[in-house]
């Protein structure tokens, strides 16, 4: 993607000198995208958060939420839509000012974490982003060698570092592919978005009809059984409802605090509230009606409840439907890996030193990490608990949220002079002190330990789910207590 500067200065009312335009905070993809040239509209965005959710993760955990907690049916569904309103509440507050000002995520982050500041959060999502774009490469590239193995009959027996070399051609394929859509700019990776998200449903929708075939009208029955909750929680029912709407937010959270990097470019705000509201509760809703249609044929059919899509199809034993789902779940899968988890450390990391990283500069820096993290997945990785040092940084950005957040509206009132966030000048608003904010970094600490703690300690557990909203909104608190004064 490239926006000129000059489209910039005719869409921003406030114009800064060459001296001003730091080029250690200024390269063409973080500056503002123009008003002329934002053309995304609701369905863009819907597509966003459809390709968020159709991933394999996704209908697992959809489908789980139904089986894992006992409650009846509606309530699930209840939560489901609650999380999904509070989500579309979140970004609608983190994405408004960059749909007014053009802004990405790490160039918002200046006005209240300060010009230099802005790069400890946009260096964090950065990290948590690559870690995941590489695994994810790995488990969308599993669907690809699904198919092939259907096709061709090829061994699974493993050759190098715990995968066959039927692995090792889809992975390096899926690698490949992903490198040829952020190659050729945002335009294509709006493009795969846009034909993904309705393919998937187009697929999941076939596969919903035939296990509805195959299991008849046992299905309804066996609906009828998980509606009326058959989980084994020991909690009450609150908790386990609190349990649904916090699991399903933290789902979400990753790309909560980067919504700016797609608001960006829609056209209006009232375009960007439309796109959330069908791309979060209604999408979800009718995503999980799915999910929970096919998990009770499979216990109609099998005699037990099958959450993961991959092990559905290798019962089904059809071939087509098979070739057919594989590319389903390529697709999804390919989908969330460039909404969650590329565009996000794009932009983070041009932010980190843009007179030399520009977009694909940074989409070559996070593909190559990938391609070692997916690499070594199997093998390595999944086997070193990682994971709670990925999470621990995840949990870390709550409070910038709430910090962004309170900065924005409560302190600015909604106006930022979009100039001055890419000038270094030692009296320009954002620079504070030697380019960080002392307000934030204080109101930052304490939220932050207490998120990082939900993440090791044990009793805290329960408020997992919860942990990023709590988190975020304590680092606003103390964020506004302290800037106000």
């Amino acid at each position: 993607m490239t926006i000129a500067w000059t489209g910039f200065l005719n869409a921003m009312p406030y114009v800064p000198s060459d001296r001003q335009m730091d080029p250690s905070l200024y390269n063409e993809d973080l500056a503002p995208v123009p008003a002329d040239k934002r053309d995304w509209g609701w369905f863009e965005l819907f597509n966003v958060w459809a390709n968020d959710v159709q991933s394999l993760f996704g209908y697992t955990l959809a489908a789980s939420l139904f089986l894992a907690y006992g409650l009846n049916g509606w309530a699930v569904f209840a939560g489901i839509v609650l999380a999904g309103f509070i989500v579309m509440g979140l970004v609608n507050l983190i994405g408004k000012p960059s749909v007014q000002y053009g802004i990405p995520f790490p160039v918002m982050a200046r006005a209240s974490m300060g010009v230099r500041g802005a790069n400890f959060p946009a260096v964090i999502r950065a990290v948590v982003a690559i870690f995941w774009y590489g695994v994810q490469t790995y488990f969308a590239s599993t669907a690809l060698a699904l198919a092939i193995v259907a096709l061709t009959g090829a061994s699974t027996d493993p050759v190098f570092l715990g995968l066959a070399l039927v692995d090792w051609v889809a992975f390096l394929f899926v690698w490949g592919f992903q490198i040829a859509l952020f190659w050729n700019g945002i335009d294509l990776i709006v493009g795969f978005l846009n034909f993904a998200g309705p393919f998937v449903y187009a697929v999941m929708l076939t596969l919903a009809v035939v296990i509805w075939i195959e299991a008849g009208n046992d299905l309804w029955s066996e609906v009828g059984t998980i509606f009326r909750g058959t989980g084994g929680y020991e909690g009450s029912q609150l908790g386990a409802f609190a349990a649904v709407v916090g699991t399903m937010i933290a789902y979400f959270s990753a790309v909560v605090i980067n919504f700016g990097d797609f608001s960006r470019f829609v056209r209006s705000e009232d375009e960007m509230r439309k796109g959330n509201l069908l791309g979060l509760p209604i999408n979800i809703a009718f995503f999980s009606l799915i999910a929970l249609i096919v998990t009770a044929g499979t216990v109609a059919i099998w005699g037990e409840a099958l959450t993961n899509p991959t092990e559905i199809i290798a019962r089904v034993d059809s071939l087509p439907l098979t070739i057919l789902a594989s590319v389903m779940f390529l697709m999804a899968t390919v989908g969330i890996n460039l909404v969650a988890n590329f565009i996000p450390p794009a932009y983070d990391l041009a932010n980190l030193l843009p007179s030399k990283i520009n977009f694909r500069v940074a989409g070559i820096i996070t593909s190559a990490y990938a391609l070692v993290i997916g690499g070594l997945w199997v093998s390595t990785i999944s086997h070193i608990g990682i994971l709670g040092f990925v999470n621990t940084l995840g949990a870390v950005l709550a409070p910038v949220y709430g910090i962004m957040i309170a900065d924005y509206y409560l302190v600015k009132s909604g106006k930022l002079e979009v100039g001055q966030l890419f000038s270094a000048s030692r009296d320009g608003p954002y620079y504070y002190s030697k380019g960080w904010n002392p307000a934030a970094i204080v109101s930052f600490i304490l939220p932050a330990g207490f998120s990082i703690l939900t993440v090791w300690v044990p009793m805290l557990s329960a408020l997992a789910g919860f942990a990023w909203v709590i988190g975020a909104g304590f680092g606003g608190v103390f964020y506004w207590a302290i800037a106000k004064r």
